[in-house]
């Protein structure tokens, strides 16, 4: 097999990859319980290639929490924390969270048995939480609410918008924005 061959059936192995992923994250956020038949069909591949990928579901979801991980890490450095005072780099940052959705609600469902997140683990905790340090020296952020507790609040205010949106009582505009002035409330000094 000469190197262009190679790097073709990699960028396909890829893509094949990719397209499993998206669509267990689709199918998975429909229906929990859905069959990785379910997933192949909606990835457009047979059951037998996603078990060559993801040989169990556990698998699956494990690169559904490192892919969940990934696009924080991706988000995060979008949002531009450190530009602008510190609410403004959240404002950002729940905007750029809140179009990660789907997958962030898979992330949170597989995260441990009993639903438990640990933000610790999150990769872009620290600068999270250096971000809203920031809020409180430059006056824009309630210095009496520690970091973790804004944080937290955050993916509380986030998960309640996805909800909200993913279940038809706001569009996804609206509930974007009342997150954000959720948001802008709670850590307002």
């Amino acid at each position: 097999m000469d190197v262009r061959t190679a790097a073709a059936d990699t960028g396909t192995k890829a893509r094949t990859r990719r397209a499993i992923l998206d669509a267990a994250v689709t199918v998975l956020t429909a229906d929990p319980a859905a069959s990785l038949a379910d997933i192949a069909a909606a990835a457009g591949v047979g059951r037998t290639t996603v078990h060559r990928y993801f040989p169990e579901r556990a698998d699956l979801t494990t690169a559904l929490q490192q892919m969940g991980w990934e696009h924080v890490v991706q988000a995060t450095r979008r949002a531009r924390l450190t530009e602008g005072t510190g609410a403004e780099g959240l404002d950002r940052l729940c905007q750029e969270y809140f179009e990660l959705g789907n997958v962030l609600m898979l992330v949170f469902n597989y995260s441990a048995p009993d639903g438990d997140v640990t933000w610790e683990c999150d990769p872009d905790n620290q600068s999270v939480l250096d971000l809203i340090t920031r809020g409180h020296h430059d006056g824009s952020i309630d210095p009496t609410l520690t970091g973790p507790w804004i944080r937290d609040i955050l993916w509380a205010l986030l998960y309640a918008a996805w909800q909200q949106s993913r279940t038809g009582v706001a569009s996804r505009h609206q509930a974007l924005d009342s997150c954000l002035r959720a948001l802008h409330k709670v850590v307002a000094p």
